[in-house]
Formats: structure tokens, sequence, C-alpha cells
């Protein structure tokens, strides 16, 4: 029998895994509700319908729990997010790399898989003893090594290393993960309409709880590394949120992201249907990318040459990934210490590499061709593709 996508018994199950009952701050149910109505008329299998069940309690038992903890402690609304750095760019373009790059650095603080995948920490927790929620997230990562190798050979989720943030934008039910996962036009196109920032004040704010956690370890740093391509498409709503930011823009040809993203996608919507047809995925996958793309350009040029963007062609960055840290360093005013720059190099020699073949694909096995996306995307080549 599939699981009930309403918005009491989600809410009553999520108020069970703590006996909380505070949401804090920002409402949410309006974005909830589109979701969940979206996920009731989606094609999901039993497997799939639980798997998407669960992530939305799970997001709405974090915001319980968070809340609970700003009660406990309200000077955790007083943290600064101070000039965080954010790589954005296309799915693809390496933003993966320079994110992990730019972390290394221990003047800056990320996101940990284990913090993305459970940012509330119990509420029982020992501070100066071991962290249950590495174990957890250690546990999660074996689990779809085995279990889902497609996907972690694509999409690879590492429990310690830096993870991108977009989870705590799902977590507020306003992203675009929803619809990367199944076919849920109707939340897709609503979404399309609205309002982004009580998802990036939410993001704020978890940001603001994972550095006082991080006090509470005793770690300390003068900045943030984000990394979400999602951000893309928002980023006058990401910088209204943080002013200081600075943006490092990845690029890479479309001809190589457009078909990895469909080919990701795909891998997703069967983790959650029976049926699924490529060429939805691939039509849905490009005219997101295109929208994305096309607020980035207006957004970009509006803001000129005001040294708010580095821009880093994934040429580069693979080639000479020093150099291109060099290059964002020099834009923020930041020197790349001899410390810094081994711990880069360390952690660039030594990072994990998945074995595992990521599954074969075609442009035309999502309905696509080059000539299509060489002309939804000519407008950001001739902008940012000068190579």
């Amino acid at each position: 029998m599939l699981p009930a996508f309403t918005l009491d018994s989600v809410q009553a199950d999520a108020r069970a895994v703590d006996d909380l009952d505070d949401w804090g701050p920002g409402a949410f149910d309006d974005p909830l509700g589109v979701l969940l109505d979206s996920y009731s008329a989606a094609p999901l299998n039993e497997l799939g319908s639980h798997i998407l069940r669960s992530g939305v309690v799970h997001s709405l038992a974090m915001r319980l729990r968070a809340t609970e903890w700003f009660r406990r402690h309200p000077e955790i609304a007083e943290e600064r997010i101070i000039s965080p750095i954010v790589v954005v760019g296309m799915m693809r373009s390496g933003t993966t790399l320079m994110q992990r790059l730019l972390a290394a650095d221990a003047r800056s603080h990320c996101a940990y898989g284990w913090e993305v995948g459970e940012v509330a920490p119990p509420l029982d927790i020992d501070w100066e003893g071991s962290e249950p929620r590495i174990a957890a997230a250690r546990a999660r990562e074996e689990q779809s090594r085995a279990f889902v190798p497609d996907l972690f050979a694509i999409h690879p989720m590492y429990a310690e290393q830096a993870e991108e943030e977009i989870m705590f934008l799902a977590d507020a039910f306003l992203s675009h993960v929803p619809e990367a996962s199944a076919h849920v036009p109707a939340y897709r196109s609503w979404l399309d309409t609205q309002d982004f920032a009580p998802a990036y004040d939410h993001l704020h704010r978890m940001l603001q709880l994972l550095q006082w956690q991080k006090r509470q370890r005793g770690l300390s740093a003068e900045r943030w590394v984000l990394k979400t391509p999602a951000h893309l498409g928002y980023l006058d709503t990401l910088v209204a949120r943080f002013p200081d930011a600075h943006i490092v823009h990845m690029h890479r040809d479309p001809l190589d992201t457009i078909p990895s993203g469909a080919s990701l996608n795909t891998t997703l919507w069967r983790m959650h249907a029976d049926e699924v047809d490529p060429t939805q995925v691939g039509a849905e996958w490009i005219e997101r990318m295109g929208f994305t793309n096309d607020r980035a350009l207006a957004i970009r040029a509006r803001w000129g040459d005001n040294g708010r963007c580095t821009d880093i062609q994934f040429e580069d960055a693979v080639a000479d990934p020093i150099a291109a840290v060099r290059h964002v360093y020099a834009a923020i005013g930041l020197t790349l210490s001899p410390g810094a720059e081994t711990t880069m190099r360390r952690w660039h020699d030594t990072r994990p590499r998945e074995h595992a073949t990521r599954p074969s694909y075609r442009t035309s096995d999502f309905g696509l061709s080059d000539g299509q996306i060489r002309d939804r995307f000519a407008a950001y080549v001739d902008r940012f593709r000068p190579i």
C-alpha cells in the first residue's frame, strides 16, 4: 500500500521523531502542500513513494530539531556568516572539484556530507564524545555504494567530504531537487513563479546552526565555502541574503554537461518509478538548465564587471587546480599560504575516486541532439566559453 502524501500525516510523523512541535520561523506549508500533491499524482512505485515521503518527513524533523536548538541556545541566531565563497555552475562543470579544493584551506568552513544529511544534532549529544552522525553517514554511504551503484558512480556523496548545501533549500521545499527525482510537472511549473527568499533564509539559518556546532567542537574559520549548481538561477536572491558573497562561476561546454545531467536524473527517476521515459527527463532537463542559464546571464549582465564573480573554465581547473584557486584568492584579496597549498595538493592527490564505471549514454538517449543543445545555449557559450 502506498504511503499517504498528506500534510497532516507527514507533519505528524515528523513530530513523533523527537516529540517536538515548534516549526520555527518561516512559512513552508504552501510549497510543501504543492509538492505533496505532485508526489501523490506522480507515477511512483511503492519503494519510490516510501523513499520520497521519508525524505519529506526527515526535512520536517530536522526543522523541528533545529528550532529546538535555537530555543535552547538563542546565541545561535547571533552567528555571522561572513564573506562566503559560493561555487556555482551547471552540473558536471567542476563545481565539486573547486569547492573541495577551497574547503581544504583550514581558514574556511564547509558543510560535510554527514552535516548535510543531518544538520541538527541529536538533542542529547555529548560535544566531547564521538559524533554519532558521522557513523550514520558512513553507513548510508556504504549502502548507496552497494545498493545503488549506478547513482553512486555518477554522483557519489561522501560522509566526510565537503558537500553541496542544496538539501537545505530542499528542506524549505523550494528547490529543484524533487523534479530531479520524479515527474512532478505541477510542482515544477509552480516553482518557476515563486520567490526563493524563504529557502535562502532557511539556508542562512542552517549555516548559523552548523557554525555554532563547529564552535562547540573547537573549530573556527574566516568564511564558508558553499557549492550548489542550482544557485545559478537565483544569484540575485543568494546575494540579497549573503550580500558579501563572492561567486565562483564554473564553465564547461553544454554538450558535456546537459547529457550528463539528464543521465543522473534518469537514474534518480528510475529509483522511484517503474516506467521512466528518458526523453521526458531530457526535455525537462534542457528546459530547466535553459531557464537557469537565462536567469544567470541576465543577473550577470545587470551586475556588470563589479568584482562580484570569478569565472573559471572547467579545463583550466582540471589542468592546474592550484592556479584556479590562486585566481579566486586574488579576486577576494586572500593569499594562498604554503600550508594551505600543501593541504589542497594533498587532498587533490588522495581524494576519493570511484572505480565503478558510470553508466554509458548518448545525447540521443534523452531525445536531445547536439544542434539543439548548441542552439539553446548559444548565448551562454558566446558570453562565457571563449575557448
